[in-house]
């Protein structure tokens, strides 16, 4: 007898396994276990295989990154260089500090229109398109003579470029994997620190031997090699699980959950920004030369290069949301012990490492703890809207900071004062949304007649219009007792 079935049949008589008969055979038919092979292909389909082709993509991801925020980073060098020689003239250190956070904010602003196109004509599409604007961006800022040009080409054209590949390439690294999800969302955006340090060192120096001009024109050139190749290598898994990929899902801001996703990402940008730009200009301001303080941006790259993948390893072993919060919190305690009282090289030096480790936090786990606090398949949709969030931080983020300097003294005190409250704003925000995710297992935990501690985080992803019974609300725990409950969540 040829066993045609992949799912055991429940135990059935010898009278029935000898006699078959129609009334038999429909029955069989309406049998929900006969249909149970069709699910167990779906659930098979649908589970991510943790690796194999993914990490090509994260390869592909890290050197994307490294050729969007990576060189964008750089920018801290050009600040420095622009403000030291006033290479437009007339115009305010107000006005050059916008440019930065411009091209990060229209990064953020486009992506609903690259959430669009991913979805309309495929994530090759849009990376491509990404790579069109980024190019034609840093070619064009080279010929630049004035400061509304750079505002076009430097701010918003390659803003629209990085937004196009970061958009399309973001949301592909946690479709392939589960348990090792966050080590490879840290290592594809450990591209953006090693990217930073290496363009930061190159940019200094091109600029001092080849000048400003040839320094966009090559740094156009490299761009758009590295990232025509990562796009069509670059692979997704949209169809396969379901992705939504819409532009906008409204009902996500009826959740408590994401709309504390949103804050975390609003108070971290505020931080980061300000850290990311201001550092290099804050070396000159100590006395440092220009060249020391495209070393400062540097370093402050490579850490985030060499502590992404770290935070990644540890939070697929300590928990996500846990490693978020407290790496943020981290971040801004660095700033108001160390970065304060760094007046020497050396210091500052340990200051950049330190604080890189822990300040991209945000970039290396947003996807992994989207994924849990909205679910894979409205993933793309929770990014879309928390990318339009952010352009209000990343566009004023780095100007407010300018604007608190001071004429005389530690020129930067209240910047840095403001720097650290921002992370650890942000800190607290996780701190909340680690209580919702302890609360939602108990939920769930009640749902399954299991025990809490036998739920993983990464398995209790929700979803958008679950329904959770009274008697499961009523199980969980007081929010003050979550707050200081130990779960790897």
């Amino acid at each position: 007898m040829i066993e045609k079935e992949t799912v055991p049949r429940p135990p059935t008589s010898d009278t029935t396994k000898e006699h078959g008969s129609a009334a038999d055979s429909e029955e069989t038919i309406a049998d929900p276990v006969a249909d149970q092979p069709e699910v167990e292909e779906k659930n098979t389909v649908d589970e991510p295989p943790n690796g194999g082709y993914g990490w090509v993509c994260v390869a592909c991801c890290f050197l994307i990154n490294a050729h969007t925020w990576g060189i964008n980073s750089s920018y801290g060098v050009f600040l420095a260089y622009y403000l030291a020689n006033d290479y437009y003239p007339n115009t305010s250190s107000l006005e050059y500090a916008f440019v930065g956070g411009l091209s990060i904010s229209q990064a953020l602003l486009i992506s609903p229109l690259a959430t669009y196109t991913t979805r309309v004509y495929g994530t090759r599409t849009t990376l491509l398109i990404g790579v069109f604007f980024e190019t034609v961006a840093l070619i064009g800022a080279s010929f630049t003579h004035e400061i509304w040009q750079l505002f076009l080409s430097q701010g918003v054209c390659f803003g629209f470029g990085m937004g196009f590949l970061f958009v399309g390439s973001v949301g592909i690294v946690p479709q392939w994997f589960t348990t090792k999800r966050s080590l490879a969302n840290g290592i594809a955006t450990a591209g953006s620190g090693i990217g930073g340090m290496m363009y930061s060192l190159a940019t200094n120096a091109m600029i001092h031997n080849l000048g400003v001009q040839w320094a966009f024109r090559i740094l156009g050139i490299l761009a758009f090699a590295v990232n025509v190749v990562c796009a069509i290598l670059m692979k997704d898994r949209n169809k396969v699980i379901g992705a939504s990929q819409m532009a906008f899902d409204w009902r996500l801001f009826k959740r408590p959950e994401y709309l504390l996703i949103l804050a975390w990402g609003f108070f971290s940008m505020m931080g980061y920004i300000t850290l990311l730009f201001s550092l290099p200009n804050y070396a000159v301001s100590i006395g440092l030369s220009a060249k020391q303080g495209s070393v400062i941006g540097a370093l402050l790259n490579l850490g985030q290069g060499l502590g992404r993948p770290v935070v990644g390893i540890f939070s697929d072993g300590a928990g996500r949301i846990n490693l978020a919060g407290a790496c943020t919190f981290v971040g801004g305690l660095f700033c108001f012990v160390i970065w304060i009282f760094a007046k020497s090289y050396g210091v500052l030096i340990f200051f950049a490492i330190a604080v890189g480790t822990v300040a991209g936090t945000f970039w290396t786990t947003i996807a992994p703890v989207g994924a849990e606090v909205v679910g894979l398949k409205e993933l793309p949709a929770a990014l879309s809207i928390l990318w339009v969030f952010l352009v209000v931080p990343t566009t004023f983020s780095e100007p407010i900071a300018l604007q608190l300097r001071q004429s005389t003294g530690n020129i930067y005190l209240h910047a840095q004062i403001y720097c650290g409250f921002m992370y650890v704003a942000a800190a607290g925000c996780m701190v909340l949304l680690r209580a919702w995710k302890i609360g939602q297992i108990e939920q769930l935990a009640m749902e399954r007649g299991q025990r809490s501690k036998d739920i993983s985080a990464a398995s209790a992803e929700p979803a958008l219009t679950r329904t959770v019974s009274a008697a499961s609300k009523r199980s969980k725990s007081k929010i003050w007792k979550r707050l200081f409950l130990w779960k790897k969540v």
